[in-house]
């Protein structure tokens, strides 16, 4: 008996010490939503998106991961980067001849709906509402920039968006890359055991979550919210209700002026 098609490819899932066992720099799987990085340390990954539910959707083949070495894309014999700021200044900037070939190399991928994005201070800042529009599209291009950034030549030419996750400045863009790959991942059907998981929590309703509790009934002489132990489950989601807004009203008063002006 002939063994059932498959939508998906499914890679094995194992504990190992070199976790870009995961990944494939040839294999594209038909139809599978695809995060691909441009960064010059691809052993970086996928390191913690290897892991938990997003690393067991890599193995079953629900997304792919592709790292581009910018390094490979170097110019001489020592592959060089960057080069000094024109004008002046600290620290060294990634080439715009260096930089161009590699989104090239990474964009051959590309088809639907597919943004190419640089991870920046100065960008258009990270929420919920991007994550869920990245998960609808087919993938992403993420270029990770290091020193003092990326010649503009080349965010200009290819019409990068640029992306930030707050207002700080880190080292290079990858732990903000797995960041955002994260978050959209985990919005990709199959993913999360429980879809509704996704519909309850921060950001989703515009408000923070509620708290949450489970066993033991009582810790350390604090005891578990009557309601919550009541079955009512009226009461209980009006009560989860007014904890969100309170939550909300106090740690992100700008969300609570944002919200829909229905629920005002």
């Amino acid at each position: 008996m002939a063994d059932p098609p498959r939508s998906h490819g499914r890679k094995q899932a194992r504990q190992v010490l070199h976790p870009r066992a995961l990944m494939s720099d040839d294999e594209v799987l038909a139809g599978v939503w695809q995060a691909r990085i441009i960064t010059l340390f691809p052993q970086a990954f996928p390191g913690i998106l290897g892991l938990s539910l997003t690393g067991k959707a890599l193995a079953d083949g629900l997304w792919q991961l592709h790292a581009h070495d910018l390094r490979d894309f170097g110019i001489g014999k020592h592959r060089n980067v960057d080069d000094t700021p024109a004008g002046g200044g600290a620290g060294m900037v990634l080439r715009a001849d260096v930089v161009g070939p590699a989104i090239e190399a990474a964009q051959a991928h590309a088809r639907g709906r597919w943004p190419l994005i640089y991870l920046s201070p100065r960008g258009r800042p990270f929420d919920q509402t991007m994550a869920r529009d990245l998960a609808r599209g087919n993938g992403m291009t993420l270029l990770c920039g290091r020193f003092e950034g990326v010649d503009e030549r080349v965010l200009e030419h290819y019409d990068v968006q640029e992306v930030s996750l707050g207002d700080f400045v880190m080292t290079g863009g990858e732990i903000a890359a797995a960041a955002m790959i994260d978050a959209a991942v985990r919005l990709l059907p199959g993913v999360l055991g429980n879809a509704q998981s996704t519909v309850e929590e921060s950001h989703t309703s515009g408000l923070l979550e509620h708290p949450q509790y489970t066993r033991p009934a009582v810790w350390q002489d604090a005891p578990i919210p009557d309601v919550l132990m009541s079955g009512n489950h009226a009461e209980i989601a009006k009560w989860r209700r007014a904890q969100s807004e309170a939550l909300t009203q106090e740690r992100r008063p700008d969300l609570w002026r944002r919200r829909p002006s229905d629920e005002a």
